[in-house]
């Protein structure tokens, strides 16, 4: 069950209750009767895991950032690849 905390909006007495999320917001202050407001609570975020940062990539690999914010890709050599070009038709030549 979540924790809900009030404040009182006439005598700023403030509680914390154990409630269902189903449950409807307590309303009147046990102090001096007055309204209560919800009060919000700061949530931490932990990040687990690699990932998150730029040095937790391996060097040389993927893209690199750049110091102004942009990524730079590795440039590709412009060596054609010998397996894009079509293969040679065989010679059907027989010496009898």
């Amino acid at each position: 069950m979540p924790i809900y905390g009030y404040r009182c909006t006439q005598c700023g007495h403030e509680l914390e209750a154990f409630q269902n999320m189903s449950d409807p917001p307590l309303r009147v202050c046990p102090e001096c009767m007055g309204p209560l407001q919800k009060m919000l609570y700061p949530v931490g975020i932990s990040f687990k895991g690699s990932g998150f940062y730029s040095t937790d990539y391996k060097s040389g690999s993927g893209s690199k950032a750049s110091p102004n914010g942009t990524s730079e890709s590795p440039k590709p050599d412009n060596k054609p690849d010998s397996k894009s070009e079509p293969p040679k038709p065989k010679s059907s030549d027989k010496s009898d």
